[in-house]
């Protein structure tokens, strides 16, 4: 059986992008069997010199993703002198985009890798906050970024899938009279947890507002002015208990209550 031929994969990063280059490549040639031998992370001219005597040895390709200016120069000036033939597989895209778009490179290895794992924690984040909602699982309590506690209807969903796409795991907890919290409440650090609170005049027109939308009679307890009072009662000495920062949201937007929570974090963890 003949050898297959060796490309030499060269990458300041990983080298995910032109593996799959020569991959592609690749199989218009022979079915692909060509041995792919990858070098990421180079990060000096050493490391780049270590890759032209095996490809001297190997008398191979060199395929290449270097967006370091000094690293990429280096590369192409050695291969020519040594007659390797270096494919450079980036900067032909790069030097249009710069054209077209006017703006110049960061010239910065890895930022698609980090573009994707920020991606992959967000989804992440949704995903947790999908899961500990309204406090389904007391479970996701110990295992979560913010905690939000409060009565019904403040705002405690739209805040824990908004702080999500920040990238933050949130569960949130309903605070109700008749039920006891979970213990896990008390065992997490004070910091990690916001109460949120509401007038009872807001709280009243919003629970209104959403029995109508449920074509339900908005005389029902639960917009009740006394049935009101007891769970803003009860919501208080639980979040008194707890020791957690509180937020009055009755005249807030979510992304304003969401960036207080913030700063809110920032400030208690930086003690």
């Amino acid at each position: 059986m003949a050898e297959k031929e060796v490309v030499y994969v060269v990458s300041d990063s990983v080298g995910e992008t032109a593996g799959f280059v020569v991959k592609a490549v690749a199989t218009q040639f022979n079915g692909g069997q060509v041995d792919i031998r990858r070098n990421s992370y180079v990060e000096d001219f050493e490391d780049i010199e270590d890759v032209i005597l095996l490809a001297i040895k190997d008398n191979s390709i060199i395929a290449y993703t270097i967006v370091i200016p000094t690293l990429k120069d280096y590369l192409d000036r050695r291969a020519a002198e040594e007659g390797i033939m270096a494919v450079d597989l980036l900067s032909p895209l790069m030097n249009a985009f710069e054209t077209k778009f006017n703006k110049e490179p960061h010239h910065r290895p890895g930022l698609m890798r980090k573009l994707d794992e920020e991606y992959f924690r967000k989804i992440e984040a949704i995903e947790f906050a999908v899961k500990y909602d309204d406090g389904r699982d007391p479970r996701g309590i110990t295992k979560a970024d913010i905690v939000l506690i409060g009565v019904s209807r403040t705002s405690k969903t739209p805040l824990s899938m908004y702080l999500a796409h920040k990238r933050y795991k949130v569960a949130n907890v309903p605070l109700v009279p008749e039920v006891q919290p979970p213990e896990e409440l008390f065992q997490i650090p004070r910091k990690n947890c916001i109460g949120l609170i509401i007038s009872p005049d807001k709280l009243n027109e919003i629970r209104k507002e959403r029995l109508r939308a449920l074509g339900l009679a908005s005389r029902a307890n639960y917009a009740s002015f006394e049935r009101i009072l007891k769970e803003l009662d009860h919501a208080e000495k639980i979040m008194k208990r707890v020791g957690c920062p509180v937020i009055d949201v009755s005249n807030k937007a979510v992304e304003e209550t969401a960036g207080l929570i913030l700063d809110i974090l920032k400030k208690e963890r930086s003690f």
